[in-house]
């Protein structure tokens, strides 16, 4: 047993004798119940201001001597002390007769209580020898005191055995409700030394986390608040305690849980906003019970910062590339128009060859246009002009362009589901030019006898347009820069197509995806489109 618990019980102890004191002997002495009984009234008030005085200075021990006292053994002689009271009151007020029998049994759960169940059984003893004694002594007259003449060795033997009896069923019972109680308290104790254990624990994990977390009871009020959320926040953690997430975090406001990531602006001390990125989860007890939600947040200023460098850096690169992509596509044809130009001034050709030098001129001076011209449009792209308007129309008009400029066997074919209209939001013109971009591609992949095909297919929130060929496919190394400006595999062409398309897409939110491969043969590109059933 621990200190702390039977020092508190040898406390309450020395309580409790005070109010049997007062309850019982002080009424017995007021009504004057068995008066006639005591020899010696007097002896009554001796012996309660003695049980008074003995109190106390049980009670100025534990004051004085608390650090140093053994309470085990204390408390051994407290109840003894008790024993030889109670059989002192037994003897002045009527032996056999008393009415204070029953205070041995009291003095028996104490020990149960404060001590152990060997305890109890000790007492039990010591209170059997002492009762058996005093009876002993009444009668065989050793004891001089008032009894019934009618009271035989009979009584006396039987009421021996009865209250001997009652102490050991007492000590028994007592003893083994104690033990268990013990049981019970240190099993207790344990579990909450465990959990004690395991919630300092946790708590040092989630204040050791780099990520603020902070968690909410069932009336979303925040209940905790880890130091690098106060860190983060710039807010105390006492004072956020209660308050509603949406206090601190106002995009909170309409958010629902749970929340797989959202990023929002946060304010710190200084009034300067920061962004935060956060996951919100239901907070479940162990029967699978929400019992409030759980944020992790962490502060994005610096990924952000990193973000932009990088995206700065990709754009510089991508500057670069660009322009050594321009400089190979104009500089072909300014050689062949300076070559054409040079032999034209030099009057070193006449004739039909002159002819024939001035035509590949304007064809370069045209070739050049085109591709400024593609380069413009792929480079400042015109405001989207949107309006409601049948997809699969646009797609019907382009399938009968297709078959019209093929000059090469190639069959174009599209399903029944065609005929019918599908209404989508988005700038017709410009989505027209990347679906005839896409056909062309298509239609250039395959050879005589190959064939194109075009369809829809709506997903849940967008509408899919698959161009698909039967060609040789796209390799693994060329797969990857199809929509590069000026990346091209075709000995005519800008190499704009392609990526042109895909900036129409991404300023529709949605993109362009190629599906290829050389050993299954065939390609097909995907335009995503955002779609609304209503």
């Amino acid at each position: 047993m621990m200190r702390g618990d039977i020092t508190k019980r040898v406390s309450a102890l020395i309580v409790i004798r005070v109010v049997i004191v007062t309850l019982l002997l002080d009424s017995f002495h007021i009504f004057r119940i068995g008066y006639e009984r005591i020899s010696h009234p007097e002896e009554l008030s001796y012996f309660i201001a003695f049980l008074y005085l003995l109190t106390i200075v049980y009670a100025l021990i534990i004051k004085w001597t608390k650090q140093r006292i053994n309470f085990t053994v204390f408390a051994y002689i407290q109840i003894i002390i008790d024993i030889l009271a109670e059989a002192v009151l037994i003897f002045i007020t009527g032996g056999i007769e008393s009415i204070f029998a029953f205070m041995f049994p009291l003095s028996i759960l104490s020990a149960a209580i404060v001590l152990n169940r060997r305890a109890c059984f000790v007492i039990a003893s010591f209170s059997s020898v002492l009762y058996a004694g005093l009876l002993g002594l009444q009668l065989y007259g050793i004891a001089q005191l008032p009894a019934d003449p009618f009271i035989t060795a009979k009584d006396y033997f039987y009421k021996s055995f009865a209250y001997i009896s009652a102490f050991f069923l007492v000590a028994f019972l007592s003893g083994y409700l104690s033990e268990t109680l013990h049981r019970a308290t240190k099993s207790l104790q344990e579990r909450d030394t465990v959990l004690s254990d395991l919630k300092a624990f946790s708590k040092y994990i989630i204040d050791s986390m780099p990520s603020g977390v902070f968690t909410t009871d069932l009336n979303r009020c925040i209940s905790t608040f880890n130091t690098s959320a106060s860190e983060i926040t710039g807010f105390d953690r006492q004072a956020v305690i209660g308050k509603k997430p949406v206090e601190v975090f106002p995009f909170l406001e309409d958010c629902n849980v749970p929340l797989d990531r959202i990023e929002g602006e946060i304010y710190n001390r200084e009034g300067k906003p920061f962004p935060v990125g956060m996951r919100l989860s239901t907070l479940k007890d162990s029967s699978g019970d929400p019992i409030g939600m759980i944020g992790i947040f962490q502060d994005l200023t610096e990924l952000k910062t990193m973000e932009a460098e990088v995206k700065r850096k990709e754009q510089w690169a991508f500057i670069g590339e660009l322009s050594a992509s321009i400089a190979h596509e104009l500089r072909n044809p300014l050689a062949s128009l300076k070559a054409s130009v040079e032999m034209l001034r030099e009057k070193k050709v006449s004739g039909e060859s002159a002819d024939h030098l001035m035509s590949i001129a304007l064809s370069e001076m045209d070739r050049l246009n085109g591709i400024i011209t593609d380069f413009l449009l792929y480079a400042r792209p015109q405001e989207l002009q949107v309006e409601n308007f049948d997809l699969h129309h646009s797609l019907r008009n382009v399938i009968t362009l297709m078959q019209n400029s093929s000059t090469e066997r190639v069959h174009v074919s599209s399903p029944s589901e065609l005929e019918e209209s599908l209404y989508i939001k988005g700038d017709s013109r410009k989505l027209q030019q990347v679906f005839w971009n896409l056909g062309l591609n298509a239609v250039d992949a395959v050879s005589d006898g190959g064939e194109v095909e075009i369809y829809t297919e709506k997903k849940e929130n967008f509408v899919e347009i698959t161009f698909k060929d039967s060609g040789a496919g796209i390799s693994k190394e060329d797969i990857g820069k199809v929509f590069y400006p000026f990346f091209t595999t075709k000995e005519k062409g800008t190499g704009l197509g392609l990526s042109t398309a895909q900036k129409i897409a991404e300023e529709h939110d949605g993109k362009v995806v190629v599906e290829s491969g050389v050993e299954c043969g065939g390609t097909s590109f995907k335009v995503l489109l955002p779609f609304n059933n209503n």
